[in-house]
Order: structure tokens, then sequence, then C-alpha cells
């Protein structure tokens, strides 16, 4: 399989998954409560998803990070963001085939080694509702108030390729669902979060097939 692994030597670690060389190695970044991350865990652990998680990097000590620990992944926590050369240390180190942004809300550095190789969800229908500072709740209680307005009438969620802009690169995979103005924000993220559970662990299994 291509990837980091082309590059670097695989080290003993622990990881999250069946272990075997066939299966893609994952780092996860997060700044939040990590509920992706017990979802991307949870397909492993059912076999939906043919990779591992060897390590977790956090923006800051947050609840993901706690979870990763509790589930015996590698943590490691950069204040206010990975930088390029960390994170290609990381990449070295893990043996990683792929990063995972799962709620990561900070920029991530596009240095030679992961370009192409660092995969986002968003909760809207890229292009509408991303960029800077729209994350999370930011994201649901605008696509509401568009909604009231006439505006939309639909939203979802987004996997991409990241790339030296918020919620810019090329689009892997979306889902969608319907939204009206009586919804609340909190209503259309339980709905969006539910898209998100099967959407991430899909567009990544077809980004590993794609590679193999």
């Amino acid at each position: 399989m291509s990837g980091f692994r082309d590059w670097f030597e695989r080290p003993e670690g622990l990881s999250v998954g069946d272990g075997s060389t066939k299966a893609a190695r994952l780092a996860v970044l997060l700044s939040g409560s990590g509920r992706s991350l017990e979802n991307l865990i949870e397909h492993i652990d059912r076999g939906d998803l043919d990779a591992s998680i060897a390590v977790v990097v956090g923006s800051r000590e947050c609840l993901g990070v706690e979870k990763a620990k509790a589930a015996g992944i590698p943590v490691l926590v950069f204040d206010g963001g990975i930088g390029g050369d960390d994170l290609d240390r990381v990449c070295a180190e893990y043996g990683i085939d792929w990063v995972i942004l799962a709620g990561y809300l900070k920029l991530v550095p596009m240095t030679d080694v992961v370009r192409g190789r660092v995969i986002n969800i968003h909760p809207s229908l890229l292009p509408a509702f991303g960029g800077k500072g729209m994350h999370g709740m930011h994201v649901h209680r605008a696509v509401v108030e568009a909604a009231k307005l006439g505006k939309v009438s639909e939203t979802g969620c987004t996997v991409h390729f990241a790339d030296e802009e918020f919620d810019r690169g090329a689009i892997i995979e979306q889902r969608r669902c319907a939204v009206g103005g009586e919804d609340s924000a909190e209503d259309v993220a339980d709905r969006v979060f539910a898209l998100e559970c099967d959407c991430l662990p899909s567009a990544i299994q077809s980004v590993i097939d794609g590679a193999g």
C-alpha cells in the first residue's frame, strides 16, 4: 500500500485495530469531545474499516484526548496546534498512512510529506457554510438561519482532502438531510452527526481502497 509507509519504517507500538500489515495506519487529530474518534474505533472494531489508529494528536487537553488514553492509544498534545516539522516527525515515528481531522480546529500545515494524505470531516455540504470559524454549532446555527429565510432546504456533512485553506480541498463523499426553519440548531447537529458516523469511515475506506 502506498502512503507514508513508503518513506518511513513502521514502529512497534500500540494501535487500535487488528494490527495487520494490510491495515492503514491513521493519525487522528482532534480538539474536542472525541465523538468522531469513538465512532472510528467502533467501525474498526466491527471490521468495517480496514485501519488502525496509531496515534491521537490533540490541539489542547480535551475530552477526546482522555478518551484516546482510555482506549490505549498513544496521545500527543500540541497546545495551539501541531507544526509542520512535528507533524512530519509524528508521521515518521508512527508509520502513518493517513491523517484524519476529526473535530480539529486548527489549520494543518501541508508539508511535502502529508500533502494529499490529510482528510477532514465538516458538518455542512461544502462549499456552503465552510471556512475559518465555521465549525460545530456555528455551522448549524447559520444553516438554520438560512433555512428560515428559505435559502436552503437541506444540509449534511462533507469529507474532503484538506489543503492550505479551511474546508476547501477536493470532496471525497457527502451525505444529506432535510432542514427547515422550524428546526433548532441542536436538532440539525444531531441529524448531521448521525450522517457523519457513516460518512467518515466510508470515505476513509474509499481512499484506502483507492491507494491499494
